[in-house]
């Protein structure tokens, strides 16, 4: 069923799948979960940062794959958003989509095939050509992540519990965030470990209310506001009270309209540093590099974050 999509040039897989990894990387180091929760920890003079969405993917580096993650580092520091699935014999890869198609040269659901099926399959980059870099599973993505950056996982199928527990066997609590999108998830990820950070929509003052009901204290909670710059920017003081750090999103908005050839580089790099100003400390963003490097004029040296940090 797969074979017929396994004719790929030798010269393209030896070309990816050796790949010199970049000699310098900058890192995000956090070593254990208390490092974690003070790195996330708002304080006024936080270093603004970027979360690469699906990795950083661009031109030659698909999405969820750990050379594009590291492609994103050698430009520079950034935690890293990735997506797990279930393949049919239970293992867990990074994959945005339940299906194949758009992202590899497979097809059908990502459920319908084993690991081991998966692992003949190579990825496409964001101009859908075919490179030789293989699906990589959650567990090498938190062993590699170690040291050199924060994992953010979302859920798509993978249950709250079942990626807290790939956190503690990969002893990953000081470099892996969960999402977790219900107060039911908050709480039961929080009940199996106290020492698991979570990313969480707070875009709204019902839901800080709720948090703060919860049980659950802030240190082990990230604050999601938006997608889109929120009418009540408040909600942004509101969580710096609670001492939790704010993203936004720039997928969406920003991001896209660059990718479509409406704003220009200088506009981009505007948007971001508006984001930050208007009460974001992260950014989640398709072009994690540009946004990087935007940022890259607000770090300081003295601030009690830098670290945390090496460029």
């Amino acid at each position: 069923m797969i074979a017929r999509y396994l004719l790929i040039p030798l010269a393209i897989i030896a070309a990816h799948a050796f790949r010199k990894p970049a000699e310098k990387l900058h890192t995000i180091k956090t070593e254990n979960a208390a490092a974690l929760k003070a790195f996330f920890r708002y304080t006024p003079d936080r270093i603004p940062f970027v979360s690469a969405h699906r990795g950083g993917p661009r031109k030659g580096f698909p999405e969820n794959c750990i050379a594009t993650f590291e492609n994103t580092l050698a430009h520079t520091p950034a935690t890293l958003e990735i997506d797990p699935h279930y393949t049919k014999d239970s293992a867990i890869v990074l994959m945005h989509d339940p299906t194949l198609d758009r992202t590899t040269n497979g097809h059908g659901k990502v459920s319908d095939y084993t690991l081991a099926e998966l692992r003949k399959l190579r990825l496409k980059d964001t101009e859908g050509n075919l490179t030789g870099y293989a699906i990589p599973t959650l567990d090498e993505a938190l062993q590699w992540a170690n040291g050199k950056t924060i994992l953010v996982i979302d859920a798509k199928d993978v249950p709250v519990e079942v990626r807290a527990r790939k956190v503690v066997e990969n002893h990953a609590e000081g470099h892996a965030v969960l999402i977790a999108y219900s107060m039911e998830d908050i709480r039961r990820c929080y009940a199996y470990n106290r020492d698991i950070m979570m990313e969480v929509m707070m875009g709204k003052k019902e839901q800080l209310d709720m948090m703060d009901k919860s049980g659950v204290p802030w240190e082990n909670i990230i604050a999601f506001v938006s997608h889109q710059q929120p009418e009540d920017k408040s909600i942004f003081e509101e969580v710096h009270k609670r001492g939790a750090m704010c993203v936004l999103g720039s997928s969406r908005n920003i991001d896209r309209a660059f990718m479509q050839g409406k704003i220009d580089a200088a506009a981009l790099k505007e948007g971001y540093l508006k984001l930050i100003g208007d009460g974001a400390d992260i950014i989640e963003a398709d072009l994690g590099i540009e946004g990087g490097e935007a940022l890259g004029g607000l770090r300081q040296s003295a601030s009690s974050k830098s670290k945390y940090f090496s460029y």
